[in-house]
């Protein structure tokens, strides 16, 4: 995140979560049913963890000490939490869902609003700058909006907002490794990623041996694990990049299967 970046990150979680809801805003029944890529989802899957996540984020920036009380509580098993976190939103009526879901994110929003940018937060596995879990929010946002707009067929166009989410993941680049039970090799990366408006984001070393270039929306997709790298405009350079490219994910959960090739070649353009 660079220091152009942070003062307008509230601002751009705000904006991204109201293109989210816009998605969903006026389905039926059977809109909110649909399956989406990710197995046994359905759109209203996809809300309930982003309302969840949103809840949890809300109670971490106003009130620290229950966020770490409740944390305590959760087992080791992942999906057996996010399964948890659902349920209690799964359970209502779509309008109900859609009303708790913006309750939810207004909340974090204005929560994290609240602190300093570097304030540090308490999260799942450690504390991040309240700026930085707005990113996350932000990363949270374009993955499983991603995956709302694959199920009701919709065709996303993003903003320079995006470079919230490419700075999250390329701060986090090291996920990937961790998931995995791999060791992170010790390299650094340098990043050119290219804005939907032609600007060119850089990170890392200007000489780096290891590179990975492309442009922001290609990017994205990547490190949320919502496109195959065989379906995306990202190269690598380097022997170590080129193997990135196939575990790369900005988030610290299970990998997951991720997408196969060509799943969404009705979907381009």
């Amino acid at each position: 995140m660079t220091e152009q970046q942070q003062p307008r990150v509230i601002a751009d979680l705000t904006a991204d979560g109201a293109d989210v809801d816009r998605l969903v805003a006026d389905l039926d029944a059977g809109g909110w049913a649909a399956p989406t890529p990710a197995e046994g989802w359905t759109v209203a899957h996809q809300i309930a963890h982003l309302a969840a996540t949103f809840r949890m984020a809300g109670l971490a920036a106003a009130d620290p000490d229950q966020f770490v009380a409740m944390t305590g509580r959760l087992g080791a098993d992942f999906n057996a939490n996010v399964t948890a976190a659902l349920s209690g939103y799964l359970s209502e009526e779509p309008a109900e869902l859609l009303r708790r879901w913006r309750e939810e994110r207004t909340w974090a929003e204005k929560a994290l609003g609240a602190l300093p940018m570097n304030q540090p937060v308490p999260w799942l596995v450690r504390p991040l700058p309240a700026a930085v879990l707005a990113m996350a929010g932000m990363m949270e946002l374009f993955a499983h909006g991603q995956d709302i707009a694959d199920a009701l067929g919709v065709r996303r166009r993003f903003t320079d907002r995006i470079g919230q989410v490419v700075g999250f993941a390329v701060r986090t680049w090291d996920f990937g490794y961790q998931a995995r039970g791999l060791a992170t090799p010790d390299v650094e990366f340098r990043f050119e990623i290219t804005a939907p408006s032609g600007a060119l984001w850089e990170f890392g070393p200007a000489d780096a041996a290891e590179r990975i270039t492309g442009p922001a929306e290609d990017f994205c997709l990547l490190v949320t694990r919502r496109r195959h790298p065989d379906d995306l405009a990202v190269r690598a350079q380097g022997d170590v990049a080129t193997h990135w490219l196939g575990i790369a994910q900005a988030y610290r959960g299970p990998a997951g299967p991720g997408r196969r090739p060509g799943q969404f070649a009705a979907l381009r353009g």
